[in-house]
């Protein structure tokens, strides 16, 4: 019970520091919270063969992101994560291997795309996973839930 209500208080917190332009890590507890009680839509911006390697979180979203050359096609990119929200003010939680890019890729959100509530699990499928926390088949399609 102490442990669900510090999560909660600790994503308002995070919610309500946020503003346009701003990008902040959440742990997988709290990437679990907003999920459930935020609708937060994760985005997994791996490659289909790390998805496959080691699965990805359940109901998350699985959107590419850097080719193999390391190139991102920043506009084309950002607008499917603009297709894949619910609503404007909808938390996005940008997910990759480690934190790497999931934290340059969620500036690029809210610094140069002014999106809101922008997130990144700040240790990575690979944090979440030593976390003990669930991870599903991927099927290695843009909707995968």
């Amino acid at each position: 019970m102490k442990k669900s209500i510090f999560l909660a208080l600790s994503t308002l917190v995070v919610s309500f520091r946020l503003t346009a332009g701003e990008l902040a890590e959440v742990g997988a507890e709290q990437l679990l919270d907003m999920q459930k009680n935020q609708n937060a839509l994760v985005i997994d911006v791996r490659t289909e063969q790390e998805w496959q390697a080691s699965g990805v979180i359940p109901q998350s979203r699985l959107l590419q992101s850097f080719d193999a050359n390391g190139q991102i096609d920043q506009e084309a990119w950002s607008s499917q994560v603009e297709k894949l929200k619910t609503s404007p003010d909808q938390p996005v939680i940008l997910v990759c291997r480690s934190g790497n890019r999931s934290a340059k890729l969620g500036k690029l959100l809210a610094e140069q795309k002014g999106m809101n509530q922008i997130y990144h699990l700040s240790s990575g499928i690979q944090g979440w996973i030593k976390s003990g926390k669930p991870v599903k088949p991927s099927c290695a399609t843009v909707a995968c839930n």
